[in-house]
């Protein structure tokens, strides 16, 4: 496969995803103003509750069997070290750049969390079905191929809405701390005597140990609620209905009796990235005037994406493969190296605007990351199948 073809496949992705936001940037403008924050907001939620999670279960309870999740073991730890690694850069550019703390959780977020929807949903299939692929027949290699990214969609829909999530969480927790601090506490500063005995008369011990515990149960509280988000739930019985044969054959195959309720979720699934995508350019026509971001700091995410990561996830897959853990397939090789490789997962998106924090930011950094993809992907494809051929 030559260059521009491959620039083709890669950057199509892309484009559709450009095209899409332009869309929606110009809905959101005042001329049509059929897309403006209260708009984007409800429809956000819309996307969290419904879209999401029927895209999640419907991909993986009808591609992936039990034998597979045991043979794939290895992708799911990929795909953990794709956030160990990103997040541990991006840690590094945050200490480095200093931006605002709301912002440095952003970044972790987008450094970390990688989209492995969409993208390889375009990506592997066309890859196969191009002439002189190196990956075999083009109708068993995409079948395989949709069926290692629905798995790497799946997984990674639990990455993202914990960790990624999480840090969206804190985002706005430190965004709405820092407007408190910008208003001044003056009612104990007059008097210095009433402000020490206050601080003796405080049980300190007491607070302490309950402070601890507090701070123990907020942890779980946390948790359980990250775990109890929609995608998480539709992740876990995606997975479920997958390996359990009875239970898939009642919903999934084209004569089974519930067939109509599968029908209907990947139907609701279909809206995901349009809509997803159209918010994303709702927002960017505010952040493209509104945003301040350090212009280093957009350079070091780009940097840390398509450089960095990239040359981790070749040692990471030859030495896996190297020990013995992965299947021979080259193609299954393949997807794991490409996962090192992709652009900001779009739910941080989602995210974003769920919580009311750094829309603008996130938008502005989408942008520059996003066509950057379009010749990182290309490039990084190309030494991936050189080197696994």
């Amino acid at each position: 496969m030559g260059f521009f073809t491959l620039l083709k496949v890669a950057s199509m992705p892309i484009v559709q995803m450009l095209i899409i936001s332009m869309v929606g940037a110009f809905m959101a403008t005042d001329y049509l103003n059929l897309l403006p924050p209260d708009a984007r907001n409800y429809m956000n939620k819309i996307v969290y509750v419904a879209f999401t999670p029927s895209l999640v279960f419907g991909s993986l309870a009808s591609t992936v069997n039990f034998q597979d999740i045991i043979s794939w073991w290895f992708m799911p730890v990929n795909i953990g070290l794709t956030f160990v690694f990103g997040a541990s850069l991006g840690w590094i550019v945050v200490k480095l750049l200093r931006p605002q703390p709301y912002i440095a959780n952003l970044i972790l977020a987008i450094c970390s969390a990688g989209n492995l929807g969409n993208i390889l949903l375009i990506i592997i299939p066309a890859i196969c079905k191009q002439k002189g692929s190196p990956f075999g027949d083009a109708n068993a290699c995409s079948t395989l191929g949709l069926s290692y990214v629905s798995y790497s969609m799946a997984v990674g829909a639990f990455y993202v809405w914990t960790y990624a999530f999480h840090l969206i969480r804190s985002a706005a927790v430190k965004y709405r701390a820092a407007l408190v601090e910008d208003v001044p506490s003056k009612d104990l500063e007059g008097d210095d005597g009433i402000h020490e005995s206050l601080l003796l008369l405080q049980p300190i011990e007491v607070k302490h140990s309950s402070r601890k515990l507090g701070e123990a149960f907020g942890i779980l509280h946390k948790l359980v609620e990250e775990l109890m988000s929609p995608p998480v739930v539709a992740a876990t019985l995606g997975f479920i209905f997958g390996a359990v044969a009875w239970l898939g054959d009642i919903l999934i195959p084209e004569n089974a009796p519930l067939r109509v309720i599968y029908d209907s979720i990947s139907l609701l699934g279909d809206g995901t990235i349009p809509c997803i995508t159209l918010i994303l350019g709702g927002n960017l026509t505010q952040g493209l005037r509104k945003a301040k971001l350090n212009p280093m700091l957009i350079v070091a995410v780009i940097v840390v994406k398509y450089v960095m990561l990239h040359v981790i996830g070749i040692g990471v897959v030859l030495g896996a493969a190297r020990l013995g853990f992965l299947p021979s397939d080259p193609l299954f090789r393949f997807v794991l190296m490409i996962q090192f490789t992709l652009p900001p997962a779009m739910n941080i998106g989602t995210m974003t605007q769920l919580f009311d924090v750094a829309q603008e930011e996130c938008s502005v950094l989408f942008l520059w990351t996003y066509l950057a993809a379009a010749i990182a992907l290309t490039a990084w494809s190309t030494l991936f199948m050189w080197i696994l051929t």
